[in-house]
């Protein structure tokens, strides 16, 4: 029951992301944002089902977490909350989803570094 409930919320609000909030996205922050929660969602779906739905949810997700991410190289200041929100969650997909420890701590690692390095230049 709770899985059928986690679904149909999961597809509505997909639904809204892929018809409406992405393509009018504008800027990089918000194609940012709105491909990150589409993500998100996906890997909502691919943490509770099982064979080809989980393949399925788990590819999209990988592919949306791979569009915002290059977005946000090209975008957004290391220390941007939604780029490291982004590099948060896509490391928790790859550990979580992917069984990619290795992966996932890297890319972790590599965000929080980055960010520390420029925390300097970062205005108040």
């Amino acid at each position: 029951k709770v899985e059928g409930e986690l679904q149909k919320i999961c597809d509505t609000i997909l639904g809204l992301l892929d018809g409406t909030l992405i393509g009018k996205a504008s800027g990089g922050e918000s194609k940012v944002f709105y491909q990150k929660m589409k993500a998100d969602y996906y890997r909502y779906l691919a943490e509770f089902q099982d064979g080809a739905a989980k393949e399925k949810a788990a590819e999209i997700a990988e592919s949306a977490y791979a569009e915002a991410a290059a977005v946000a190289e090209k975008d957004l200041a290391v220390t941007h909350p939604i780029r490291l929100g982004l590099a948060l969650n896509y490391s928790v997909f790859l550990y979580e989803v992917q069984t990619k420890p290795d992966e996932a701590c890297k890319m972790a690692r590599t965000a929080f570094e980055d960010a520390i390095a420029e925390l300097d230049n970062v205005a108040e």
